[in-house]
């Protein structure tokens, strides 16, 4: 699986980024939002464990690099999603390559540190805050497009996948989808590390039990 991560998620970028979604249907906020989701939630992780290991964050890179990850791609989100920056990136293509390019590194600085180091208890630790906290803010931002009583972006008809829609209609699209793949995605990566810690838990109590028989056995 190592050995196909990186060539599956490189196929998926260029299904992305070569494709209608921001090619015929870049008007289409819904659109927009498959491209990100399929970015950072799925082509992101894989690119991250199909990495050679001389480009992997290891043990010894500082806990706290995944939180400070998490909220780098929490601004890179929450920002390129402003009304202003959504107009911008719509009508220039500078502009939307450096959307995507802040996606797809945010993306794999997260996915990449996070599950560094999961058998060391304080990344593994770490790395599921970081994941959980992305996980929260993508499920708001999700909620408030999807449940937003007006548009925020547009205001006319646009096409995706053949379907005509409203403004209205294409928002709460994109916001359902981000509510669907990129918070799940993100909350089954920090649960899988919670999985891990609470695995090690035992282990932890067993080898603390021990070593006070231990010591009374040297003396």
């Amino acid at each position: 699986m190592k050995r196909l991560a990186l060539p599956l998620g490189l196929l998926l970028l260029a299904l992305i980024w070569l494709g209608p979604l921001l090619g015929a249907w870049r008007d289409s906020f819904a659109a927009h939002m498959l491209a990100h989701m399929g970015v950072i939630a799925i082509a992101a992780p894989l690119i991250a464990i199909g990495l050679p290991a001389k480009w992997q964050p290891g043990p010894n890179m500082p806990a706290a690099l995944p939180v400070l990850a998490s909220l780098f791609e929490l601004v890179a989100v929450w920002g390129w999603h402003a009304p202003a920056m959504r107009a911008v990136a719509e009508t220039s293509l500078a502009a939307t390559a450096a959307e995507q390019a802040t996606f797809l590194l945010a993306g794999i600085l997260l996915w990449s540190t996070s599950f560094a180091a999961p058998a060391e208890r304080t990344h593994a630790a770490a790395g599921a805050g970081a994941l959980l906290l992305t996980s929260i803010h993508m499920t708001l931002l999700g909620a408030l497009l999807a449940l937003s009583p007006r548009p925020l972006y547009g205001s006319g008809e646009v096409t995706c996948f053949g379907i005509v829609l409203d403004a209205g209609q294409d928002q709460q699209f994109g916001g359902v989808v981000m509510l669907l793949v990129g918070a799940v995605v993100y909350l089954a990566g920090g649960l899988c590390l919670v999985s891990r810690l609470l695995a090690d838990a035992p282990k932890m109590i067993e080898r603390s039990d021990t070593r006070p028989d231990l010591a009374r056995d040297q003396r």
